[in-house]
């Protein structure tokens, strides 16, 4: 077997003189030459396991940009791996394609008491005994500390050393594809983190002429930016061809600014694409964008950037403003049911309508587009842990309540989303959490956590603070619910409705002319139909009857519920699913 060697490289272009400094007793320095374009190698190779780091003009020694493991954190030595020497098994693997999947969001620092790769890997059977097709990772390129959400990440090369590094990156990605589960990456490529962002030290990767609300704007457009659009589209090329992941979802979009006539996000769906018909893989890029703008997921040719989908945050505000009641921020332009129907039959909400939250009209029409292309749910990462408290649905809402929201989320005409723990209605909660070793950084996060849900009229010592330890543990799944006879109830309501989703292919037919909606606004009462499946729901206070005409029940929330001649009988908070043959 040969041993596996490489030169160092580093993109520096306005340095001087760069040198690799390597570990050891004593460190030792080796002179590195200019190449090309700014780039710097070692003319020595070096060995799997070489700790090492840049120094710059003679200053300090810092991480390599491009590491591929951070084994001691953010501010320690990088390490060379060979990503090629781990034995994949998974060649026959497919994953199931965007348009029929149902996607399970999971953080592996909080999925299991461990918040490891591989403890993960021992809950993989639960998702995929549910009915899921996807798991969907939130980031887990290396950040500050030993926990956090993964969104202020620095080291965009490396899985983070905590949740077991590269190697349990790959048995994990391994161990998802041999449970027939596709694996979806969540990357950031809008901003870096604030603790260890050394990449402005190496070269023009930012820019002050855009602002994001977390800091300094990526710089894709201005002088310098070819190498950096090249850095995280080979980030995000790497996570896909050395780690088998099937897809990416890229975090808020609407803050990559790039004014170029080939937009970045264009380019690297292209590219993404392309490496998926070599490697003869269907590759996937979903997109997090609130700018309702469906040039996201057009195709080139017609003018957009041809991603595969992006969440729909619409649907989303619809159905839980209809089902919690909440009418705070930006859910105060939902809360009808009429909302809800426009979500489900146009995609949009809001297409170019007048937003009161904003003040202005937002959007544009989904005109033409599949209604596969947008991701549906009731929960997030966002939408549960940037609530002050971190509560989840089942905490905010009645069981009724809870079962509806999952039934109209499993059989819309999107593509379904559940976050941990929702498909037993988790009574935990999920809460925004850091560990900055920086205690002035650590406050900073803290003070403007507190002023934020202030201003939502919260009071601030409510706040739980996010550098506690507590914070995140609390956050923890708690796996012992199982066991109990309220959640696996819930538990089964999700796997007979993804079941179900599954038999009928009218359910993951995505066009939204098919689906046929009907409500009553005073008498709290939906239902919709898609081909021969009916989902009818009621959030009055009284029962409600609904003339049927939609067939026989398959599932229904409520004993209570039944069939009246041609009438359906439902109590309040109450769904049922029916079919006709």
């Amino acid at each position: 077997m040969n041993r596996f060697e490489r030169a160092l490289e580093v993109w520096a272009p306005r340095a001087e003189s760069v040198d690799a400094v390597i570990d050891g007793a004593p460190l030792r320095r080796a002179s590195m030459r200019s190449t090309r374009d700014g780039w710097w190698a070692t003319d020595e190779p070096f060995s799997a396991g070489t700790d090492y780091r840049f120094s710059l003009d003679g200053g300090p020694p810092l991480p390599d940009p491009r590491s591929a493991s951070q084994p001691s954190g953010i501010d320690g030595s990088s390490r060379v791996v060979d990503l090629g020497a781990f034995e994949w098994h998974d060649d026959a693997f497919r994953a199931v394609p965007l348009a029929e999947a149902v996607i399970y969001e999971l953080h592996i620092g909080t999925f299991t008491d461990e918040g490891t790769f591989d403890s993960a890997i021992l809950r993989l059977d639960h998702v995929a005994a549910l009915g899921a097709s996807h798991v969907e990772l939130m980031p887990v390129a290396e950040f500050g500390g030993d926990r956090g959400w993964g969104y202020d990440g620095v080291d965009l090369y490396a899985p983070h050393h905590v949740y077991g590094g590269p190697d349990g990156m790959t048995r994990f990605v391994e161990a998802a594809h041999s449970r027939g589960l596709a694996v979806i990456l969540d990357v950031v490529y809008n901003h870096l983190g604030p603790a260890g962002n050394h990449l402005a030290s190496f070269g023009p990767y930012f820019t002050d002429h855009y602002a994001t609300p977390w800091g300094s704007a990526v710089n894709f457009d201005r002088a310098g930016s070819d190498e950096v659009r090249r850095f995280f589209i080979d980030n995000a090329l790497m996570w896909l061809r050395d780690y088998h992941v099937d897809g990416l979802r890229l975090d808020a979009v609407h803050a990559i600014f790039d004014m170029a006539a080939v937009h970045f996000l264009e380019q690297l769906a292209t590219e993404v694409h392309d490496l998926g018909s070599t490697l003869k893989r269907e590759l996937i890029v979903v997109a997090e964008s609130d700018l309702n703008d469906p040039r996201l997921i057009t195709e080139p040719g017609a003018g957009g950037f041809g991603l595969d989908a992006q969440w729909s945050d619409d649907f989303h505000h619809a159905l839980f403003s209809v089902l919690s009641g909440d009418r705070s921020g930006y859910y105060a332009d939902f809360g009808l049911l009429e909302d809800l129907a426009a979500a489900l039959t146009r995609g949009y909400r809001y297409a170019g309508h007048y937003s009161h939250f904003r003040q202005r009209r937002h959007g544009r029409p989904y005109s033409g587009l599949d209604g596969r292309r947008l991701l549906g749910y009731l929960q997030n990462h966002d939408q549960v842990g940037n609530r002050a408290l971190g509560e989840r649905s089942a905490a905010l809402m009645s069981p009724g309540r809870v079962m509806i929201g999952s039934a109209v989320v499993l059989m819309a005409p999107f593509v379904p989303m559940l976050f941990q723990g929702e498909d037993w209605a988790a009574s935990n909660p999920f809460r925004y959490f850091t560990d900055h070793r920086d205690t002035a950084l650590g406050a900073a996060v803290r003070d403007g956590r507190a002023k934020e849900f202030a201003e939502f009229g919260w009071d601030p010592q409510t706040v739980p603070d996010p550098q506690s330890r507590a914070t995140f543990e609390r956050s923890r799944l708690q796996w012992a619910e199982l066991s109990d006879v309220d959640h696996a109830s819930v538990l089964q309501w999700h796997k007979d409705l993804i079941a179900l989703r599954a038999e009928y292919p009218e359910l993951r037919d995505g066009r939204l002319d098919a689906i046929r909606v009907n409500f009553d606004e005073d008498a709290r009462w939906m239902s919709f139909r898609r081909g021969r499946v009916t989902v009818v729901f009621s959030l009055g206070m009284a029962p409600t009857t609904v003339a049927n005409d939609a067939g026989r029940i398959r599932f229904s929330s409520s004993d209570a519920i039944r069939l009246v001649g041609r009438d359906l009988e439902l109590p309040a908070d109450s769904v049922v699913v029916l079919v006709s043959d």
